[in-house]
């Protein structure tokens, strides 16, 4: 197959002026070369394209692609990500992962959380805060845990989003809203285990690939998987493989959350337990990172042994199951 690849470039908005923590969710060079080297060595030819404005200009000129494996975050909007699956259905051009809507609503926690717990999945309860004001009618017990409405890497997440009090409530919730410019999202606090679970897949077929503990050195920002525990996992964040009943809990919750919000493909799930001793769903990652040094998704596969690859190769397959009539397309 003739695959466009569609990414978002860090280095390409750092350039621009964006802060590294703005640009936390785009991918690295490294990224973009490796899923186009696992895709060569399958037998397909990769084609690099970039983001939705270099998408649109080359779909424009008249250039079509066999299939897209796309990775793009968008920069605008609270359905940045849904942004290049739209426009490919607009020409109908089959792509990897999910579609708009999964991937608009997923961005959404404060939606996503609303559709789960309507169909019954556990989640802790919530509350969005839209204006500062909003923060008054807050009951949810104390403590809180506060963090922007729709980012990823762990941004805006830091020590001060594990809230105690109605004044710490008041100064996390408008910091988030000055510095991200959307809602805030305030859930009942969570202090147990935390794990985060792959899954490889779509509908029925969807299937956990493994899941990981996430813990905390002594040398993490306290209570919080955030942006710099993420960004400096080596000596913050403990990775270990999880297999006992609390691993097990964590990916029957993360599967039917998956199932439910139908995710396509590949990605992961967050839970976290909460002091009743039950897994929770924290949130929805249908856009896994997949830099073959620091991504979760590519660690899961990597305690599963399983190779970078492979790992490509399996999302890809997820993908032709949906699509057959492109499994046998020409590579020119």
């Amino acid at each position: 197959m003739r695959i466009g690849v569609t990414y978002d470039l860090r280095s390409d908005y750092l350039a621009l002026g964006l802060s590294p923590e703005e640009t936390a969710e785009f991918d690295s060079e490294i990224t973009i070369a490796a899923i186009c080297s696992a895709l060569e060595s399958l037998g397909h030819a990769p084609v690099r394209i970039g983001g939705v404005r270099k998408l649109a200009a080359r779909l424009v000129g008249g250039e079509r692609w066999d299939a897209v494996f796309n990775i793009c975050e968008g920069l605008k909007g609270l359905a940045r990500e849904a942004q290049v699956p739209a426009l490919l259905e607009a020409y109908d051009i089959p792509y990897v992962f999910s579609d708009p809507l999964t991937l608009a609503l997923a961005l959404d926690k404060g939606m996503t959380k609303r559709i789960l717990r309507a169909g019954g999945l556990p989640t802790p309860d919530f509350a969005v805060i839209e204006r500062i004001e909003d923060a008054e009618d807050i009951e949810i017990p104390y403590p809180l845990f506060a963090k922007p409405l729709a980012e990823g890497s762990g941004k805006g997440i830091d020590a001060a989003s594990r809230i105690a009090d109605r004044a710490g409530l008041l100064r996390t919730a408008k910091d988030l809203l000055t510095r991200f410019r959307q809602p805030v999202l305030i859930e009942t606090y969570l202090p147990g285990r935390e794990f985060t679970v792959g899954i490889i897949g779509s509908g029925s077929e969807a299937r956990a690939l493994g899941v990981i503990e996430v813990a905390s050195t002594e040398n993490a920002v306290e209570h919080s998987y955030g942006y710099e525990n993420k960004e400096r996992f080596e000596e913050k964040i403990l990775y270990t493989l999880a297999e006992d009943a609390a691993a097990k809990e964590a990916e029957a919750v993360a599967l039917a959350a998956w199932r439910a919000l139908r995710c396509r493909d590949g990605g992961r799930v967050d839970i976290r337990f909460g002091s009743d001793g039950k897994a929770y769903f924290l949130e929805v990652n249908p856009l896994a990172g997949l830099n073959p040094e620091r991504s979760d998704l590519v660690f899961i596969a990597r305690f599963k042994g399983i190779a970078y690859r492979d790992l490509i190769a399996e999302i890809l397959e997820s993908f032709c199951r949906r699509h057959p009539e492109v499994r046998s397309a020409p590579t020119a």
